[in-house]
């Protein structure tokens, strides 16, 4: 075991270096635009910004997993937060789109191990009754980072005015923790058998990396449509087949005594798949937080600029839940904190849609969702994927981390076409509703009887426009003189808006609450097979 402040200094840095590799995958949402604009290229172009970042992520996560086990957390730990350091540089410095986006690899390379890292550093210097609270810690420095990175892109773009601050500002942190990390931390490995895997490591990125691409391509608002497309099934099935063509060669490589990149006596664990289900269901539950300024902008009426802020109350409470998770599973388990968190993140996910009308509810609703995520994005998952792992720590913490990648990289498409199945509805809506609508808003207006008429005339031709979204809306405002009649006209559009949203919005979080439910489920599940194994054992 580590001593107090080497434990100290360590825990300390390893945060510090996830919540920096964290917000960055989220920081270069709130300047895309300005990105796109300044190397000149589409908006399709430019989500590849995000795009390779993903799949730099998901190459890197099961790599340094092991290679941080067989070399050493530290040496490895320092190397990413140098590799993630300069390619902060190189991003910040791109001449052109090309350089940008191989930066923006290199970073992902760098970032995607740092979690591991620390979280398996953890689990073996950390005695076992503390390693709940300092995953918790880290857990929670994890998902604070991936959802206030909009938010403080935001911040940062508008006090530089300049995007390539978002990347230069991770330089001297970086230099910082490699200096710190050099001096403080104590190295850590785990005992190796043979060489490194590099044919197994080779099979292993392109099957993620044709899955992952593949799972990319998606599209939300036609999902059926999108899978039949080549550019989506073929990338998936390409990488399911070198998948299997690495167990088999792991599986010969295991039999001659080596030590493969993906341990198959992992995968032979059923509860080590359970918990990598769990850890999917995680990240398609963190996906929704995504969504969240958006609904604040379009449903509770936030001014868009306004709109991440209030990411704030969910993202602390995420921060408090993830400390709370980590003292639960020293004092009661992992198992209990996995319920516990499914319950309190359905609870808190299904208050959107049935109970939010005014922002002090939302603060209410996003808190305990909040509290809910942090819990299981903490301790409890980590714990359980290396239960019974006397080696291979980095590697099974890394398959988890994967698995959380792809459920984020799944249900933002999901959620989204909800969303525009919501916002197709308001042709319908012009029709069916907003003649009612308007009534209700012109009585109590008490408007003049000329622009009673007026309106009348106005609505007519609005209800019968065959797209009202293509209609010019801010023309027809300003041909109407009467203020109050063009104030009746605003809100009524308005609410036909927030219905739609509302319908959209709704059928994303009740999905979310399905999948926490899904959760708890999972967990009663995972509990009987601990059992199994351990009635089996006695």
């Amino acid at each position: 075991m580590a001593n107090k402040s080497s434990a100290t200094w360590a825990i300390t840095l390893f945060c510090i270096g996830v919540f920096m590799a964290a917000l960055d995958n989220g920081i270069i949402s709130a300047a895309l635009t300005t990105i796109n604009r300044s190397f000149d290229v589409s908006a399709n172009w430019g989500a590849w910004g995000v795009t390779i970042y993903t799949l730099g992520l998901a190459i890197s996560i099961p790599i340094v997993g092991k290679i941080s086990d067989r070399y050493g957390r530290k040496k490895l730990f320092i190397a990413e937060v140098a590799l993630f350091g300069f390619g902060s540089l190189l991003v910040a410095l791109s001449p052109n789109f090309g350089v940008y986006l191989a930066a923006r690899f290199i970073q992902a390379m760098g970032g995607g191990g740092i979690f591991i890292i620390g979280s398996s550093h953890v689990l073996s210097t950390f005695s076992v009754e503390k390693q709940g609270k300092a995953l918790g810690i880290l857990g929670g420095m994890n998902g604070i980072g991936a959802v206030l990175g909009p938010n403080i892109g935001s911040i940062i773009l508008d006090l530089t005015g300049n995007w390539h601050y978002l990347f230069l500002i991770n330089v001297p942190i970086a230099i910082v923790i490699v200096i710190l990390g050099y001096l403080k931390i104590e190295e850590t490995k785990e005992p190796v058998v043979g060489k490194l895997d590099l044919m197994g490591t080779i099979l292993l990125s392109a099957a993620v990396l044709g899955v992952m691409y593949g799972l990319t391509n998606i599209e939300g608002s036609s999902f059926l449509a999108s899978i039949a497309s080549l550019d989506v099934y073929g990338f998936i099935l390409a990488g399911a087949m070198l998948f299997i063509i690495l167990i088999i060669y792991n599986q010969r490589l295991d039999k001659r005594g080596g030590d493969p990149i993906l341990p198959i006596r992992l995968l032979s664990q059923p509860a080590y798949l359970l918990t990598l289900l769990i850890g999917a269901l995680s990240g398609a539950l963190l996906a929704g937080m995504i969504f969240i300024p958006a609904f604040t902008e379009q449903v509770l009426g936030v001014a868009a600029e306004y709109s991440g802020y209030w990411m704030t109350p969910l993202a602390v409470a995420a921060g408090i839940g993830a400390a709370l998770g980590g003292v639960l599973v020293d004092k009661k388990g992992p198992i209990l904190a996995v319920f516990l968190s499914g319950f309190i993140t359905a609870l808190g996910f299904v208050l959107f849609p049935e109970w939010i009308a005014f922002k002090w509810q939302f603060v209410i609703a996003s808190s305990i969702a909040g509290v809910g995520m942090g819990i299981l994005l903490g301790a409890p998952l980590n714990i359980l994927a290396t239960e019974r792992t006397e080696k291979n720590k980095g590697t099974a913490i890394a398959g988890l981390s994967l698995a959380r990648q792809i459920g984020m990289t799944i249900a933002p498409t999901l959620y989204a076409g909800f969303i525009t199945r919501g916002f197709n509805q308001i042709p319908e809506l012009f029709q069916t509703d907003f003649g009612n609508i308007l009534r209700e808003n012109a009585e109590k207006a008490n408007l003049s009887p000329e622009a009673m008429k007026e309106l009348q005339q106005t609505a007519a031709a609005m209800s019968h426009h065959a797209n009202p979204e293509e209609m010019d809306y801010h023309a027809l405002l300003q041909n109407i003189e009467d203020p109050g009649l063009r104030e009746v006209l605003e809100a009524s559009v308005n609410q036909i808006t927030t219905i739609a949203a509302q319908d959209g919005y709704g059928g994303l979080f009740y999905s979310t609450v399905i999948l926490a439910v899904i959760v708890i489920v999972l967990g009663f599940v995972l509990k009987t097979v601990k059992r199994k194994y351990i009635a089996n054992k006695i």
